[in-house]
């Protein structure tokens, strides 16, 4: 898993070197301000959203009043730590969401960059096939519904793991790591979708090699202070990865899955 994590990592530089010798940064540029000012609008108000609720919660569970009784500082501290883990996870969750809505509604320009590095790997000249294309982004849209019911699941799970002093500490980065691997899961589909790949095999093509996915995703998110370019790089990069991994297997598993 360590070395498709390395593909995946490397083909982020690969994709800046590609958008600069094929000028795609109309295709970067725009979808990004978009994606920008949503992101920032979105997340502000997340983060409302989340303080409000775990001070609710608090107040309900009569965790504020049980702690103000024990007179405790280590105690306190504790819970106080576990609340900031709880906020982390619930903005990570957040942005797991907020990132789906993207993925669903830009998945038409998922798909052309998508297929547009396809056929410029391939040296194909001939037009995009709109037919292809209309596929692409409905199975896009299919992809990141059935990802975000999937990692919703596994984020309550986590959100309710970080209840647990100490051993929820550890779940910001177990959160991370998830979205990292779906939003990856995502952006890797497009190929899967392009070569006739059904839905189940696809699933099962990615899962066996998640380091592709994680990669992907886990560049995405070192990405993020550069908001701007993030999403369309991440495309173009899993298709250039999972190019470069078919070149370095011997059989071609994705054809023959």
């Amino acid at each position: 898993m360590l070395k498709e994590i390395i593909i995946a990592i490397q083909a982020y530089i690969k994709a800046h070197q590609f958008i600069k010798q094929h000028r795609l940064w109309k295709w970067i540029v725009i979808p990004g301000i978009l994606y920008t000012a949503l992101f920032l609008v979105s997340m502000y108000y997340f983060g409302l959203t989340a303080n409000l609720f775990i001070g609710w919660l608090s107040t309900v569970t009569g965790l504020t009043a049980w702690l103000a009784r024990m007179h405790d500082g280590f105690l306190g501290f504790l819970f106080a730590l576990s609340g900031l883990f709880f906020w982390l996870n619930q903005m990570l969750l957040y942005f797991s969401l907020f990132k789906y809505i993207w993925l669903i509604l830009g998945s038409p320009v998922f798909a052309y960059l998508s297929e547009k590095t396809d056929a410029i790997i391939q040296g194909k000249t001939s037009p995009i096939d709109i037919g292809q294309l209309k596929r692409d982004a409905l199975r896009g849209c299919a992809i990141a519904a059935r990802n975000a019911l999937w990692q919703t699941v596994y984020m309550v799970t986590i959100l309710l793991l970080t209840l647990v002093p100490l051993i929820g500490w550890a779940t910001p980065l177990l959160a991370v790591l998830l979205d990292c691997y779906y939003f990856g899961f995502s952006m890797l589909d497009y190929s899967s979708e392009r070569k006739n790949v059904s839905p189940t095999e696809s699933i099962y093509f990615i899962g066996s090699h998640r380091g592709l996915a994680i990669g992907n995703g886990l560049v995405f998110y070192l990405m993020h202070p550069v908001i701007l370019i993030a999403p369309a790089y991440a495309i173009i990069a899993a298709t250039l990865s999972m190019h470069d991994l078919e070149r370095r297997t011997t059989k071609v598993d994705i054809g023959g899955i």
